[in-house]
């Protein structure tokens, strides 16, 4: 029961998480850098105190209790992570939407899943699985299964992204909805996509890093709460100091933007409907944080930090591709196409399963 449950939370995340740039559709006279700077004010700013005043007493006391060394990883591997997210539409320009987006989406959920479990087998942390003892069990070689089958699910769906460009031949939009200027070019386009799937990989070394904070988290409801189970909610703080990291490196990058583009002039523009604006911006930014919001919860439930980050990426990927089938976006395209679409749909299922019962299988 309790595995299902960590599913079905990793799965309103991943929900959460690709979908949550339907808002920005609704924004309209504005550039941008800044409905997404506004927008990520709520993600990176507003929310996740909110969020972690409402679950966890005390929260800012944690983080001022907590070792310099460790809110220091915590908020670097936030602006690492911001600037893998900002490499993303580099890697789109230089490969393509589908295979750029497949490289990333890929070696993000790779280096995520397995770079801690690698770590923790030199520096040991209670109730943290290591790599050794992943590749050491059947629960382990259950879940790296899962990893793989999805790797595999994540490249058929970028083939027919790829068949899908080529036979519509129309301006491409990167997974966020933004219309996309390629220029193939195969050897930067590869180096730029690895440099942003590792260090977009750093959200979840973010998370490792403030493992300390979530543990006094933890242990103070487990003792206010016996016998009723690992607390849903601790990750909660560490998302406080993570996202301060992702605020600057976007913050910067969006006001160079604004300046150099000249659009400051978005936020008071009367011929906008600013209103609607803010509030669509403010739900879009909102609902992007649901997704770590939501995948707390499904780690507490799960109990393992590379299972958590696989199906967290999976889901996400799944809902994206669903999201274009219903919005239509391959309307249009061949017979094959479609169901190359639909194998890879089908593939990363059953990456979810696969996780879900190496994870059933976890002692």
């Amino acid at each position: 029961m309790q595995v299902l449950l960590g599913v079905i939370f990793h799965f309103i995340g991943g929900f959460a998480s690709g979908s949550f740039y339907i808002p920005y559709k609704k924004v309209k006279g504005w550039h941008w850098e800044s409905y997404w700077i506004v927008g990520g004010l709520f993600s990176w700013l507003i929310v996740p105190p909110v969020a972690a005043y409402l679950t966890i007493p005390g929260f800012a006391e944690i983080i001022q209790g907590a070792a310099l060394p460790a809110l220091f990883a915590t908020f670097i591997f936030g602006v690492l992570w911001g600037i893998g997210g900002l490499t993303y539409g580099l890697g789109v320009r230089y490969l393509g939407v589908s295979l750029g987006s497949s490289i990333i989406l890929g070696l993000c959920m790779v280096f995520g899943a397995i770079i801690p479990a690698i770590y923790y087998d030199f520096s040991p942390f209670p109730g943290k699985d290591t790599f050794s003892a992943m590749v050491g069990s059947t629960w382990g070689l259950t879940i790296l299964a899962g990893l793989i089958v999805c790797v595999i699910g994540i490249i058929i769906s970028g083939k027919a992204g790829m068949m899908k460009e080529k036979e519509l031949k129309t301006a491409a939009t990167d997974p966020h909805g933004a219309e996309t200027s390629v220029e193939y070019k195969f050897g930067l386009g590869m180096f730029v996509a690895i440099v942003s799937g590792v260090l977009s990989a750093c959200f979840n070394f973010g998370l490792e890093a403030g493992q300390e904070m979530a543990t006094v988290a933890n242990e103070t409801w487990k003792a206010a709460n016996p016998g009723e189970g690992e607390f849903l909610y601790r990750n909660n703080v560490i998302y406080v100091v993570l996202l301060w990291g992702g605020l600057t490196t976007n913050f910067i990058w969006c006001m160079i933007l604004n300046a150099r583009n000249k659009t400051f002039g978005d936020y008071t523009n009367k011929k906008a409907p600013l209103l609607k604006n803010y509030l669509f911006s403010a739900l879009a930014g909102t609902t992007w944080f649901l997704q770590f919001f939501f995948y707390g919860m499904g780690e507490s439930k799960l109990g393992n930090g590379p299972s958590s980050w696989i199906l967290h990426m999976a889901f996400i990927i799944l809902v994206a591709n669903m999201w274009g089938l219903i919005l239509k976006e391959w309307k249009g395209v061949s017979k094959k196409t479609i169901s190359t679409i639909i194998i890879g749909i089908i593939i990363i299922i059953l990456s979810v399963l696969l996780v879900g019962y190496g994870n059933s299988l976890h002692v």
